[in-house]
C-alpha cells in the first residue's frame, strides 16, 4: 500500500493517471470540530492491476502540495469517479476553487439504474462486485498519524471497488440510453453555486411554523450573524448557538444582556461578549426591518392551499412512474416538491424539466389539469385519458 507524502510523488502518479480514461477518488476528513472540513487523506485508483494502481495521499504531510491533483481534476480527458461526491467536491472547491470535471457520481448513477434511494457504497460493492467490506475503521480519527495497515486497507477499498462499480454502471447507462440523465445531475454537482454558503440565505435552512414576516426577519438576522461568526472562527454553526435557540430568541426578542440570561436554551458563553452583542444587534435589525423587506413566508402558500387529495394522487403517479422507469423516486421529486406542485400555481421545479419531465412531470401536470386519471389494478397503476 503506497502512501504519497511528497509533491513529486503525487505529480508522478497524476501524470500516469492522466493516461487512463478514468480515476476513482475518495477522501477522509473531519468536520466535527470545524465549520470547514479538514482534509486528512485522499484515495486514488486507476484501472490497472499494478501494485501502485491505488494510492493514499497524506494531505497532512508538510512536504505535500495538492497542485498536481488539482491539475488532474481539470484534465478533460480523464473522468473523475466518486461515490456521493458532494462533500468531497465541497472540500476541493473551498480549498482551491477547483471542481473535478468531467465527473461521475456512482450514487446518482445507481439511482438512475434502479438501485434504490441514495444507495450506499457498501451495498453497491456487495451487489456489483460480490465482495464484502470491513467497516471496522469507519469512525477513525483520520487526523492522527501514523495510520495502521488496517486503516489504510479500509481507505483504499473505497476506491478499488469503485473501479468495477463505475464500469458496471457506465455500461448500464450506455445500454439504457440514460447517460444524459446522469449528466444533468453532474451539471448541478459541478456548479460552484452548489458549494457557496451565503450567510444571507442561512435562515432558509431553519424550520419554522409561522406566517409572521417580522419573526422571520429576526430569524434571518440571527442566522446571518451565526453563519458569519461560524465561518470566521471556523467552528460548527451549532457551536455558536443551535436552531432552537434562533427560534426562541426570535420569539422572546431580547433587548439586553439581562434578557439573554433568561433564555432557557442559550449556553452561558453566548450570554456575554461578542456573541451576546451580535445576538442583540441581530434582534434589533430584525425588529427594524421594513415590512416590504421582510422575508417571504417559505412554502406557506403550499401548506395552506395545497390540495391534499391531489398531493396523494401525485405520490401514487410518482411511485408508478419511478417503478416503471427503474429510477429512485427521490431523484425525480421530493415530497415537499409534490406538495408545491399541488398548489394553485405551477412552480418552477426540476421535476417539470429535462428527463424528469419526460418520466413524470408532463403526466403530473396533465393529471392536475384533469386531462388524465389514474386506474389501479393488481397489475399496477396506469393513466387513462379523459
Amino acid at each position: 500500500m503506497k502512501t504519497i507524502t511528497q509533491t513529486e510523488e503525487l505529480a508522478a502518479f497524476c501524470k500516469s493517471a492522466a493516461k487512463h480514461p478514468f480515476v476513482t477518488v475518495d477522501t477522509e476528513f473531519l468536520r466535527e470540530r470545524t465549520y470547514y472540513a479538514q482534509l486528512c487523506l485522499v484515495q486514488l485508483a486507476v484501472p490497472d492491476e499494478g501494485p501502485e494502481a491505488a494510492v493514499l495521499v497524506d494531505t497532512l504531510s508538510p512536504k505535500l502540495s495538492l497542485e498536481p491533483l488539482y491539475q488532474l481534476f481539470k484534465d478533460p480527458g480523464v473522468v473523475k469517479v466518486f461515490h456521493a461526491a458532494r462533500q468531497d467536491l465541497e472540500i476541493f472547491y473551498v480549498d482551491k476553487g477547483v471542481i473535478p470535471a468531467p465527473l461521475f457520481d456512482t450514487q446518482v448513477a445507481a439511482m438512475v439504474c434502479g438501485f434504490g434511494e441514495q444507495v450506499g457504497y457498501e451495498t453497491l460493492v456487495r451487489k456489483i462486485t460480490k465482495a464484502g467490506l470491513d467497516k471496522s475503521s469507519r469512525f477513525t480519527d483520520w487526523s492522527r498519524r501514523p495510520l495502521t495497515d488496517k486503516q489504510k486497507t479500509y481507505a483504499l477499498a473505497d476506491v478499488t471497488h469503485l473501479r468495477d462499480i463505475y464500469l458496471h454502471l457506465d455500461a448500464q447507462l450506455t445500454k439504457s440510453g440514460r447517460r444524459s440523465w446522469v449528466e444533468e445531475e453532474m451539471a448541478i454537482l459541478t456548479s460552484p453555486d452548489t458549494y457557496v454558503v451565503t450567510p444571507d440565505e442561512a435562515w432558509k435552512r431553519i424550520k419554522t411554523r409561522t406566517n409572521s414576516g417580522q419573526f422571520l426577519a429576526i430569524v434571518r438576522e440571527l442566522a446571518r450573524f451565526r453563519e458569519t461568526t461560524a465561518q470566521t472562527r471556523n467552528v460548527p454553526r451549532n457551536r455558536i448557538f443551535k436552531d432552537d435557540v434562533v427560534l426562541e430568541l426570535a420569539s422572546t426578542r431580547p433587548k439586553s444582556i439581562e434578557d439573554l440570561n433568561k433564555s432557557r436554551l442559550l449556553l452561558r458563553e453566548a450570554r456575554r461578549g461578542e456573541i451576546a452583542d451580535g445576538i442583540l444587534q441581530a434582534v434589533r435589525a430584525g425588529l427594524s426591518t421594513a415590512k416590504a423587506d421582510q422575508p417571504d413566508v417559505p412554502d406557506q402558500r403550499e401548506r395552506k392551499s395545497s390540495n391534499e387529495a391531489l398531493s396523494d394522487l401525485l405520490r401514487v403517479l410518482l411511485k408508478a412512474r419511478a417503478t416503471e422507469a427503474g429510477v429512485a423516486q427521490k431523484l425525480i421529486a421530493t415530497t415537499s416538491e409534490l406538495d408545491r406542485l399541488a398548489s394553485d400555481e405551477l412552480p418552477d421545479l426540476p421535476m417539470l424539466r429535462g428527463w424528469r419531465g419526460e418520466v413524470f412531470g408532463r403526466d403530473a401536470v396533465r393529471l392536475m389539469k384533469g386531462e388524465i386519471a389514474l386506474s389501479a389494478s393488481v397489475s399496477g397503476v396506469k393513466t387513462v385519458e379523459i
